[in-house]
């Protein structure tokens, strides 16, 4: 049986997210079944800002969510998150290289609402995929697995609290690097918005 990469649907994904797909030339299964997991990459997006670092956290419907499967977790709209999370992309991004150019085909994630987390985490995916050009098969689990062979499963190793998988990065261009210096395994967006087709060589 052909091994398969098996990653969590992550909000934006780091970096390292892709650079592991770019690393691993294998069929990519997004887990469906996970117990979610709170202050995990699956929620949050880290961007450089004039500040430094800002997360942007994507808000869930409340309720039991420790045993709850990833693809059940809703996402909640108390809020207009949606507004504040693409007003501090604009703000951070707006004076990047390749902004404009991907600004339309990013844009209606903060317009159209997903009930479903999952859901808006892989069609981000597969925008992001399309962008960078790395051609993937993508499929889901259907069911939990652990300890399969089969799998080269990184679902715990790329994680906002756990140190980067990148091992000395490179640095690229960023916006407020004169002011802040460079930050490593931010949301790949901060790559691709700052490096435009060049991401995927960056990977």
């Amino acid at each position: 049986m052909e091994s398969q990469l098996l990653l969590s649907a992550c909000y934006l994904p780091p970096i390292s997210y892709f650079h592991t797909i770019q690393e691993h030339n294998l069929p990519l299964v997004i887990e469906k079944y996970e117990h979610f997991q709170k202050q995990s990459y699956r929620t949050r997006a880290r961007i450089a800002s004039a500040n430094g670092v800002q997360d942007l956290i994507v808000p869930i419907q409340h309720g039991n969510k420790d045993r709850v499967p990833m693809k059940d977790i809703r996402i909640s709209y108390e809020f207009d998150w949606q507004r504040l999370h693409w007003l501090s992309i604009q703000t951070a991004y707006r004076s990047s290289a390749y902004f404009e150019y991907y600004e339309d085909d990013f844009s209606h994630f903060y317009h159209e609402k997903f009930d479903y987390l999952l859901d808006f985490n892989v069609a981000q995916l597969e925008l992001i995929l399309k962008s960078i050009k790395l051609r993937r098969t993508l499929a889901f689990t259907e069911e939990y697995r652990i300890n399969d062979s089969a799998i080269i499963d990184y679902r715990e190793v790329i994680h906002p609290k756990k140190e980067s998988i990148l091992d000395a990065p490179k640095e690229y261009y960023q916006v407020f690097q004169d002011k802040n210096g460079f930050y490593p395994d931010l949301s790949i967006i901060d790559l691709l918005f700052n490096q435009g087709p060049q991401s995927k060589s960056y990977l």
